[in-house]
């Protein structure tokens, strides 16, 4: 491997000096307050009944105006699912190292990929984790034999669950935007499926270091899965606001590409994951990104959505061309829809 994973450190005393954070960061961090506001949570329960329908679509207009951000509950996916999903990430990862190694790679075009930072040779310090990413067209390329061992099962039934979470997720949103119900799932928002499993594991030092450095998500939009240790924050009104795990639910933000395509009127927050001395921290994202073929499809703001009073204020995309800013950019100066501003 190009840089030892996180986990080889867990049980040092003081962090090796590739996962310190640079003094300004760290000075930057305590002009900052962090403060105990809750992020919104909605009960997706009683979605097919009218009334409530129109509320939970409401509930979810005012979170991604405000916040970008909003935890689901009763959201369907059954609470064996969830767990199964997080205790084989915490196999794999706890495996012998010989086994991971098998699916270290940097290659950005194989499926399935083991890593510690993607954006390592970017970036000025290493973030406090090792990561494996799974890539999916479409939900029934799950059950590929490309998979590991240890996760494959419950890998292939939770991405399926999340997949069918997205398509409601989508119809919610674009109800929320004043569109038809089937807008963005048609637009080919919902396909494009990437789990990405983190493993941070106990850090000696975690006020030097970050789970994740902050950054916005490309996509259109994200579906987290966490277990019970703290370490998300927002970014929201000048301020990091924890993210509390809740048991079943889910995290869900909107992406950059949903913010151009709605022309701002949905927000692609900042966020990161700090360091923690409690570990492992589990997370699984379930990025939604768009069509494969990437070189072949253009997003813009929704012709539905500009007016003379509400000029565009994003320009036309290539999906290709969007996705390697992202990966030229690494995750440290990472806010992409600024590149393709009017």
């Amino acid at each position: 491997m190009d840089a030892p994973g996180a986990q080889e450190y867990d049980r040092m005393q003081k962090i090796p000096k590739i996962f310190v954070r640079p003094a300004e960061e760290l000075v930057e961090d305590l002009n900052h307050k962090r403060v105990q506001i809750e992020v919104p949570v909605i009960d997706l329960g009683g979605l097919d009944k009218a009334d409530r329908h129109k509320q939970i679509a409401e509930e979810v207009r005012t979170a991604s105006e405000t916040w970008g951000f909003f935890q689901v509950v009763n959201h369907g996916i059954p609470l064996n699912v969830l767990d199964g999903m997080l205790d084989g990430i915490q196999k794999f990862n706890e495996q012998d190292v010989e086994e991971k190694k098998k699916y270290y790679t940097r290659d950005n075009t194989r499926r399935v990929r083991f890593m510690t930072n993607h954006d390592l040779f970017r970036s000025r310090t290493a973030n406090w984790r090792d990561t494996l990413t799974i890539s999916f067209s479409d939900p029934d390329q799950s059950d590929s034999k490309e998979l590991p061992d240890s996760c494959r099962k419950s890998t292939v039934e939770y991405s399926k669950h999340v997949w069918e979470l997205g398509n409601i997720l989508f119809g919610l949103l674009s109800e929320a935007l004043g569109l038809k119900p089937e807008q963005l799932r048609n637009m080919d928002c919902s396909k494009g499926q990437r789990l990405t499993c983190h493993y941070y594991p106990a850090c000696p030092e975690p006020e030097l270091a970050l789970g994740i450095a902050k950054h916005s998500d490309p996509g259109f939009l994200t579906v987290l899965l966490q277990n019970q240790i703290n370490g998300l924050q927002i970014f929201f009104q000048n301020q990091w606001v924890d993210v509390q795990p809740i048991r079943g639910a889910l995290v869900i933000n909107i992406g950059d590409l949903l913010q151009l395509v709605s022309n701002g009127k949905f927000r692609s927050n900042k966020h990161r994951v700090v360091a923690n001395r409690l570990g492992p921290r589990i997370s699984v994202a379930c990025f939604f990104s768009g069509p494969i073929n990437m070189d072949k499809v253009f997003y813009g703001p929704i012709e539905e959505l500009i007016s003379e009073e509400n000029p565009p204020i994003y320009k036309e995309v290539l999906l290709s061309d969007y996705l390697m800013k992202f990966i030229a950019a690494g995750l440290d100066d990472n806010f992409l829809v600024n590149y393709f501003k009017e």
